[in-house]
């Protein structure tokens, strides 16, 4: 302990960290299950090659985590903080390459106060092991091509395949490498290395799960997310909103400071090379191969199509790095002020719940809806659950309750991974059943005596609503589900 304080308090930059992660951790107690966080919980509890809309690291990581401490969403959270808190160490070591000591912990310090840290550090994402995988992977790729270890070659593919089953996007560290050996003078050579391709055969050999389950199933991942999104960007249908959300969203997750020095060193290097023919240093090549395909590839299109808000966070690895090369002491002071506020503000939220959300998309009313589900079970026997939310409601209560809960699928609406596990509806004809319908924007308590879901009125003779679901944190109503019996569900599979 006196080693550890010591070494705090002949580097300052190291106690910013540990108190961040600090109030990270601290939270986690006070944190509701997310619906992502169920979502991929489901993953590990259906344990498979790969899934339909990601690969299935984020799932097999929640499934070790449980397994071994229980199911909880303490638990859950907590997977989510330790990887990337991995994640954060292995960033240090990777910015010790490209900094002095005192700049690498600057830029440390710099990515630990992000709210995409946090974000992160409490929610179940693909993205929480990917950014692990993607660091590992850069740290590899330098250490064989700089240091000219030819066994990091080795481990390099394995770890680049890892990131490939964590996530799709995780295809720009090729194109990142491929790209700074085209540019780079000094090492072009490597084109031809055996090694190369040795990496980048054991990269596909290391992902090989995805590819095959894909193939099972007439590539249907590959489609969802590639062909589909490839489509909605083909139209190029001008949105000004798009362009402007996403700068919004990359100030929050980033701050200000890192955001707009992002922004200066891009144009800065991008300007050199047009218009001077100046290439900066092999080592500013090879950060800057691996951030702007994705920061500004994905930041090309924001005019055109709705690029989420995670897209670019493997990019944010390589850029923080490049960014603590100038950053001044002044401003450093400022964007902790900016992380300081909206890190209190995120507290004040969680612990008691301030603003009220207008959305599924949160860690409130989960375990309560869950609770009153289990009422309804009672007092209506031999009946299943079901909700068409694409995964959100099925995915919390299935957390939740010991009894199996459906999704949209069973209407025939298409629903994500659930429609690989619920294969075989058949089963459940006959039978009567719960639908809960989510009211994000409730005005009342009162029932709605209506019914805006056509769809089901195919699969069950009658539908009656009751009485609706209303749950209250800390004495405000903050949530309603609309509650239907239906009877006689008849598949048509």
């Amino acid at each position: 302990m006196n080693k550890f304080l010591n070494l705090v308090k002949k580097h300052p930059a190291l106690a910013i960290v540990f108190g961040f992660q600090l109030f990270r951790i601290a939270l986690l107690p006070f944190m509701g299950l997310m619906p992502q966080d169920a979502y991929y919980h489901f993953y590990g509890e259906n344990l498979s090659l790969s899934y339909f809309d990601h690969p299935g690291m984020i799932g097999y990581i929640l499934r070790g985590f449980t397994e071994i401490f229980g199911k909880t969403i303490f638990v859950v959270k907590l997977a989510d903080f330790v990887i990337t808190s991995f994640t954060l160490l292995s960033f240090y070591k990777l910015s010790t390459y490209f900094l002095s000591k005192s700049r690498a912990l600057t830029a440390l310090v710099l990515i630990s106060s992000t709210i995409f840290i946090s974000i992160l550090s409490f929610n179940s994402t693909p993205d929480v092991p990917l950014l692990l995988f993607w660091t590992l992977s850069i740290i590899c790729l330098y250490r064989a091509i700089f240091d000219q270890k030819k066994w990091h070659w080795i481990v390099a593919g394995l770890v680049i395949g890892l990131a490939f089953d964590c996530k799709y996007t995780s295809l720009f560290l090729q194109i990142g490498l491929l790209g700074f050996l085209g540019f780079s003078n000094k090492h072009r050579k490597l084109l031809l290395s055996p090694w190369l391709w040795a990496c980048l055969i054991l990269s596909f050999a290391a992902s090989f799960p995805v590819w095959w389950w894909n193939y099972q199933n007439d590539f249907a991942s590959f489609a969802f997310q590639g062909s589909n999104r490839t489509g909605s960007i083909s139209k190029f249908e001008f949105s000004p909103n798009f362009f402007f959300g996403a700068i919004a969203h990359q100030l929050v997750l980033l701050l200000p400071i890192l955001f707009f020095a992002f922004i200066t060193f891009t144009y800065k290097y991008i300007k050199r090379a047009l218009f001077k023919f100046k290439l900066p240093s092999s080592k500013i090549i090879f950060l800057f191969a691996f951030f702007a395909p994705t920061f500004v590839g994905f930041f090309l299109i924001t005019p055109v199509y709705w690029v989420k808000m995670n897209w670019m966070m493997p990019a944010y690895i390589t850029g923080i790095i490049i960014a603590a090369m100038f950053i001044k002491k002044k401003w450093i002071k400022v964007q902790l002020y900016f992380s300081v506020f909206f890190h209190v503000l995120i507290g004040l939220q969680i612990v008691f719940y301030l603003a009220p959300i207008k959305s599924d998309d949160t860690w409130i009313g989960w375990k309560e809806l869950s609770i009153e589900t289990e009422i309804l079970l009672k007092n209506n026997p031999n009946s299943f659950v079901f909700a068409a939310d694409d995964y959100k409601t099925t995915a919390a209560l299935n957390f939740f309750l010991d009894k199996k809960v459906y999704a949209q699928n069973i209407i025939g609406l298409n629903a994500l991974h659930f429609d690989y596990v619920d294969t075989n509806l058949s089963i459940l004809n006959g039978k009567n059943a719960i639908f809960l319908d989510s009211d994000t924007r409730f005005k009342d308590k009162e029932k709605k005596n209506a019914f805006n879901h056509p769809e089901i009125q195919n699969y069950f003779e009658t539908i009656t609503e009751l009485t609706p679901i209303i749950i209250s944190i800390n004495g405000k109503e903050v949530r309603k589900f609309w509650v239907y019996y239906c009877t006689n569900y008849q598949s048509k599979n």
